[in-house]
């Protein structure tokens, strides 16, 4: 996700190369980036936060303790430090570096291809520029929404965050179920990938809600009508809602831990 950050932002324009710095413990993943993106790495962090006025914290919420205790104190207090950890809470952030002026976000996989969404939020330290970097450094991800309640953060990693993995399985099945009727493995994929993406892209361009163009398709007696059947006696609704709430609640379990 760090690498699709700056993939996105250099991209975009919202960054040149030789304005970031990471700070990677593996030597070959340095000497990729670099080679990549034409950026400048190191091994320190201390080192990459030296006169940086945006921090991203990539990394696992686990490594906090140790990334936070080699950053205590070592931050601008007015630079702004941007985290991406799954379930970290604010304060837990700006007690771990000392450092006030921090955004919390959690954007989701599709970010790799600047097709993700990212909720956000900043706390009252954080000045109107500094907000305003953040939604521009957000929205090379693709797009971005600021939230003023830190619980919808927990919700983004269970809607949007795990969301992808629940997209993938259904895909995956879609997929099987086109094998097994006599399709090719790469026919099948090729009609459902082009499906989701269609179906996608005529709801983004009708406006319309999802049960109207359902509706649309399903005539009486017809086959989708007998497919949505199926679906909704298997119960596929709430196990959906069931997921995406067990997302949720273990990102608020992340946050106590």
């Amino acid at each position: 996700m760090g690498e699709a950050m700056i993939k996105g932002m250099l991209g975009k324009g919202v960054a040149q190369p030789g304005q970031v710095v990471v700070s990677e413990p593996i030597a070959a993943r340095r000497e990729s980036l670099t080679h990549a993106y034409g950026i400048d790495t190191t091994n320190d962090n201390r080192a990459a936060v030296q006169d940086a006025n945006v921090v991203v914290l990539a990394v696992k919420p686990q490594v906090l303790p140790t990334v936070g205790a080699g950053l205590h104190g070592h931050l601008d207090p007015e630079a702004l430090v941007l985290s991406i950890m799954a379930g970290v809470t604010l304060d837990a952030i700006r007690r771990a570096l000392a450092h006030e002026r921090v955004v919390r976000a959690m954007p989701n996989t599709p970010a790799q291809v600047n097709m993700g969404v990212t909720v956000w939020m900043a706390t009252p330290a954080a000045t109107e520029e500094q907000r305003g970097q953040a939604a521009q450094i957000l929205s090379a991800l693709g797009e971005q929404i600021a939230v003023d309640k830190e619980d919808f953060l927990d919700m983004q990693t269970g809607l949007g965050g795990s969301g992808p993995g629940f997209v993938f399985l259904i895909i995956e099945a879609m997929i099987d179920a086109g094998v097994q009727m006599g399709f090719t493995r790469a026919d099948a994929q090729t009609v459902v990938l082009q499906t989701i993406a269609g179906s996608v892209e005529l709801m983004r361009q009708s406006g319309l809600h999802p049960a109207e163009l359902r509706n649309r398709v399903t005539s009486p007696g017809g086959t989708t009508a007998a497919g949505l059947h199926a679906l909704e006696q298997g119960g596929l609704r709430a196990i959906l809602a069931d997921a995406i709430f067990a997302a949720y609640r273990r990102s608020q379990e992340l946050g106590q831990e």
